[in-house]
């Protein structure tokens, strides 16, 4: 078992530190805390290997009309 930095995963990740603090943050990879460091399994990074990458692309406009529809909420303009 081997203990990674936020750095060293997200090195293997291919991402920034700031996302793997936020994985973390939402739950989805598990870390321990050692003082103000985060330390990450080795084998956790399996959890969030096959994850898409990037930002979810935004709803198209229609759609955002309809979900406000449905909640009840109005678009503001």
């Amino acid at each position: 078992m081997k203990l990674l930095t936020t750095q060293q995963a997200a090195d293997q990740l291919g991402v920034t530190d700031a996302r793997v603090r936020a994985m973390i943050r939402d739950g989805r990879l598990r870390a321990e805390r050692f003082g103000r460091a985060h330390m990450i399994r080795e084998d956790e990074l399996k959890l969030v290997a096959d994850r898409k990458p990037g930002r979810p692309p935004k709803p198209k406009p229609e759609e955002q009309e309809s979900k406000a529809r449905k909640s009840g909420k109005r678009k503001v303009r």
